[in-house]
């Protein structure tokens, strides 16, 4: 098999909604894997009805269309015995790799989704359960609860200000690239063994991994550590700094950095004994970036960045999104995704990577439509007849 067709054969069905799970398989999407979403007839994705109407359709809002292209949807009540029969046997014709949701621990047995029913149709089977706090709790945890619970929201934000949300849902996407790594880690358990894996997923647990320098400062070096806006706890000058026509961020992370910068001709003021070494320009910080700050506002962005690159100090325009889709790193970079019925096209963020391993396709298949792919997964695949599938429907099956 061609490497860059190594997941062309792993089949992933996701009882998914939100974020957390949505991203991880719009991950295995890019991979080249078969990603099969499930969706309630009714009570489906929340996330379709959330942000703008920018197609012509219901259940297609902006916010469901960023994170699914390329993934296929079937409807399934799995309140029902007859919807549980239907997941089995999808399972086992499909030949599923990877079961994976975002449910409650206490659905697992009321929707006939738990490891041990699941396992018992396939006993290969990768199963993953995603919970705000464990296995054992069924409390919900939205992404800002467990940004707050997880002392992130108090590390965020000036520090004479309320504690702040992070730009982006970090619990939801920084979960989703530790599952995928979890998966990564059962696929190749897999691929050796020829046994499942069970993974039992906390996002608070995962929110809280973020902290690997925090809690040892906290617990054994007795560090308070607390928000104090864009400045570091340890290194200085490092903050937002105003120029004529924009912002910038200076970071500098060594002696050596701030002596050339300080030997610039237009920070010589700057050129001082209590600055020499880091200690003292962290004692000063207050007073350090104010005089930094008066001497950038006198600059435009794009001189300052110049004279910092030549003297390799780490710097940048603070971009908005628009400037950042305009960045030469990111060229060609980009997915998109097409529907060429209705000429509808979405420019979708780039991989993290490029490898040899992953499909080298820059285009996604549209978004899937509520129950899109039914006909090709029930009645092509497992060979439910149309008079079948109807009464099916009546009956608030699928």
């Amino acid at each position: 098999m061609e490497t860059s067709h190594l997941f062309s054969k792993v089949t992933v069905l996701a009882l998914e909604q939100a974020i957390v799970v949505p991203y991880f398989t719009y991950k295995m999407v890019i991979d080249g894997a078969n990603v099969i979403r499930l969706e309630h007839p009714i009570n489906h994705d929340p996330n379709r009805l959330v942000g703008d109407r920018v197609i012509d359709e219901d259940k297609m809002n902006s916010y469901f269309l960023t994170i699914n292209s390329g993934k296929k949807c079937v409807t399934l009540n799995l309140k029902s015995k007859k919807g549980q029969a239907l997941l089995y046997d999808m399972i086992k014709s499909l030949d599923v790799d990877i079961f994976i949701t975002n449910q409650l621990p206490k659905n697992y047995d009321t929707l006939g989704i738990s490891y041990d029913k699941i396992s018992s149709v396939k006993e290969d089977i990768i199963w993953v359960g995603v919970t705000g706090f464990g296995k054992d709790s069924n409390e919900g945890a939205y992404d800002p609860i467990l940004q707050a619970r997880a002392a992130l929201m108090d590390l965020t934000g000036e520090a004479s200000g309320d504690p702040q949300v992070i730009g982006i849902p970090l619990p939801d996407m920084g979960s989703s690239e530790q599952i995928y790594g979890l998966v990564m880690k059962a696929l190749f358990k897999k691929a050796v063994t020829s046994k499942g894996s069970r993974i039992d997923f906390s996002m608070f647990r995962s929110s809280v991994s973020w902290h690997a320098i925090n809690i040892p400062m906290v617990s054994s070096f007795n560090k308070k550590i607390t928000r104090r806006g864009n400045t570091h706890e340890f290194f200085a000058p490092v903050s937002v700094y105003k120029t004529k026509d924009s912002y910038i961020y200076i970071a500098i992370g060594n002696n050596r950095q701030w002596e050339d910068f300080s030997k610039l001709q237009t920070f010589s003021s700057l050129d001082i004994p209590d600055y020499k070494l880091n200690e003292g320009r962290i004692k000063d910080v207050t007073n350090l970036n104010n005089k930094i700050n008066k001497i950038t506002s006198s600059l435009y962005t794009d001189e300052l960045l110049q004279m910092l690159k030549e003297i390799t100090v780490p710097s940048s325009k603070i971009n908005s999104l628009e400037d950042l889709l305009s960045d030469p790193h990111l060229d060609n970079k980009f997915l998109k995704s097409i529907d060429k019925d209705k000429n509808l096209e979405i420019k979708l963020s780039p991989p993290a990577y490029d490898t040899d391993f992953i499909n080298d396709s820059r285009t996604l298949s549209f978004p899937p439509r509520l129950g899109e792919h039914n006909i090709e997964i029930y009645r092509d695949i497992l060979k439910i007849s149309d008079d079948q599938l109807l009464q099916l429907k009546n009956e608030g099956v699928i």
